[in-house]
């Protein structure tokens, strides 16, 4: 177990330092060589082998926990399931939303704030409204799972 973990970290490590030398290195830098495209394909292969591996192995050691006595357990129906979904809706829409409202609303503001910046306030309120699509949809999600 020790070493497919030991495979995993260096193959983990080898990744980020590969990442980061391509990122880092200046634009006017010698091209790579003709045996890194291969290098970094056998890197990321034996990243994703080891991670197989480690989840084919060693899943028992990961999973493995102490059994703890349960008093009492209440079983979740699938109505009960579907209300806890169908209170969280609300939450995600609205959020989305309010994602799609304020991409607009804040380069608007942002392109009127260079032109006259005297209008912040007015355009904190603008944004403030978008925003609040959010909060309406976290109070009607918490209004629904008080009623279940």
């Amino acid at each position: 177990m020790y070493w497919l973990v030991a495979l995993l970290s260096f193959a983990l490590v080898g990744l980020i330092a590969t990442g980061l030398y391509l990122e880092l290195r200046p634009a006017t830098a010698l091209r790579l060589p003709r045996w890194s495209k291969p290098a970094m394909a056998g890197q990321l292969l034996l990243f994703i082998g080891a991670q197989l591996g480690l989840l084919l192995l060693g899943i028992r050691e990961v999973v493995a926990e102490e059994t703890v006595e349960v008093l009492e357990v209440a079983e979740m129906s699938t109505g009960m399931g579907l209300a806890i979904l169908g209170a969280g809706i609300p939450t995600g829409l609205s959020t989305i939303g309010a994602g799609i409202a304020v991409g607009p609303i804040g380069a608007a503001s942002l392109a009127a704030i260079t032109e006259k910046p005297e209008i912040l306030g007015r355009t904190l309120i603008y944004l403030g409204l978008a925003e609040g699509i959010a909060i309406y949809g976290l109070v009607i999600s918490i209004l629904l799972l008080n009623r279940i």
